[in-house]
């Protein structure tokens, strides 16, 4: 059963990775294209568009955080497996 730990935790860690750039492409791809279009179309119409882009960033900035937060708890976990051992 401990293999198979390691395996999903293996699978888990690739897609939190993934996750945390997809959030950062979107962060900075919707940046870019709200500016463009503020300075295109006017910027008292794109401007209610920038929370949807702190979101983005929230969400990458929240997927670092937990990722951290995760990488501590499989080290206290598997410190508390030793020591039950």
């Amino acid at each position: 059963p401990y293999g198979s730990f390691k395996f999903k935790e293996r699978r888990m860690n690739t897609y939190n990775k993934i996750m945390k750039l997809i959030w950062l492409l979107i962060g900075i791809v919707m940046f870019i294209a709200v500016t463009v279009m503020c300075f295109i179309d006017g910027f008292e119409k794109w401007v209610f568009y920038y929370p949807l882009v702190l979101l983005a960033f929230g969400m990458y900035f929240f997927k670092v955080w937990m990722m951290k937060r995760m990488e501590k708890h499989i080290e206290y976990m598997s410190k508390k497996e030793k020591e039950r051992i």
